[in-house]
């Protein structure tokens, strides 16, 4: 694994935990801009967690069940959308859960990060109450990034370059087995250039068949695209500013086979001005600016289930919605957050440092 990268992955730890401990609530509550105005109610409701782990894990499955996951096998699931119940993943207390997929209340998948081996997939079929070893990185030199599926069968999971090129498998039998792509041109690397495993949303899907990554830390800040569910890629490049470790697109999310946004910025200062924020309209192939509020760094964009229109984005600098997939946006609130998802337009959480878990209270999320 290339020094740049292992120094990269390093910092990104280090510099995020630091920043979200060294802000408090009361301390972010400034509104420099009109512009970026702050709805004018109470949008995040923290809730108790049972847990100081860092969250960054989120997969929101309905309007009463969601689960959360993070630092040493932690995950966290509520099935009644008010209270949350621990559990510790075994063979995983010293893994980071970075990313969590779930089905229902009793079937979820969650993915470790780390170099070679620590990077694996669990997966529940009780609610939690144990967990299987599904699989676990081939390379010594690979680091998993993201998972998602389609549907129940059929899934697939992102890592770093491994040889120059960006590792991807995918499972058609519910993750019994993953298979490597063989797109490795498609799949090429830039020098420096990998993955930002901060919110479990550097991969996404969409509809039957299409996947993007996104990526930073190299020359240029890129989103590959696969239409026939990541067996070949291409990559496109965003006008998001890249070009060092900390720089680039850290999420995408797509509502459909054409509209998608990406959203990142510099994890190393979550309120620097620049562009935080690209939209696309035919599937990814072309990326035209799209600022979004807060401005700053952006960990995480979510679309609205039942608000074809509606996106959220959150990170450090804070979060802010869209009515119009990208186009204009508000500021929703200051507070630091590591990810999101909804389940409706006025039904979400937030999960963020310290075991923080946060549920949406803010205004409907639609036109």
């Amino acid at each position: 694994m290339p020094a740049a990268m292992m120094q990269r992955r390093s910092a990104f730890k280090a510099i995020t935990l630091t920043a979200l401990l060294a802000v408090s609530f009361s301390s972010i509550g400034a509104t420099p801009d009109p512009a970026n105005a702050v709805v004018k109610q109470r949008v995040w409701q923290p809730v108790p967690s049972g847990t100081q782990a860092q969250l960054r894990g989120l997969s929101v499955v309905s309007a009463t069940v969601a689960w959360a996951s993070g630092q040493n096998g932690t995950v966290l699931r509520t099935v009644d959308g008010r209270t949350w119940q621990k559990f510790v993943v075994a063979g995983a207390e010293a893994l980071d859960l970075r990313d969590i997929h779930a089905f229902d209340a009793d079937t979820a998948f969650a993915l470790s990060i780390g170099p070679g081996d620590s990077s694996r997939i669990y997966r529940t079929a009780d609610g939690g109450a144990t967990w299987q070893l599904q699989a676990t990185n081939p390379d010594a030199s690979g680091f998993w990034d993201c998972i998602a599926f389609w549907d129940r069968d059929n899934g697939i999971v992102f890592g770093d370059p491994v040889d120059g090129s960006y590792q991807i498998l995918t499972t058609g039998d519910g993750g019994a087995t993953w298979q490597p792509s063989a797109d490795a041109a498609g799949l090429k690397a830039l020098p420096n250039e990998a993955a930002f495993a901060a919110s479990g949303t550097c991969l996404s899907v969409a509809g039957l068949d299409d996947a993007w990554f996104a990526t930073g830390g190299g020359a240029q800040a890129r989103v590959f695209h696969s239409s026939d569910r990541g067996r070949t890629w291409q990559a496109a490049v965003t006008p998001i500013p890249a070009g060092a470790p900390a720089k680039g697109v850290f999420s995408v999310a797509f509502r459909d086979s054409s509209v998608g946004l990406a959203v990142g910025g510099d994890y190393s200062d979550r309120y620097l001005a620049t562009l935080n924020g690209a939209r696309s309209d035919d599937g990814g192939a072309t990326w035209t600016p799209a600022p979004v509020l807060p401005a700053g760094y952006m960990s995480v964009v979510v679309p609205v289930a039942g608000a074809p229109d509606s996106f959220v984005a959150a990170g450090l600098a804070g979060s802010g919605y869209s009515l119009d997939a990208g186009r204009t946006w508000k500021v929703l609130d200051r507070r630091p957050v590591n990810t999101v998802g909804f389940a409706s337009p006025t039904v979400g959480w937030a999960v963020g440092s310290k075991g923080l878990i946060m549920k949406y209270t803010g205004p409907r999320l639609s036109k």
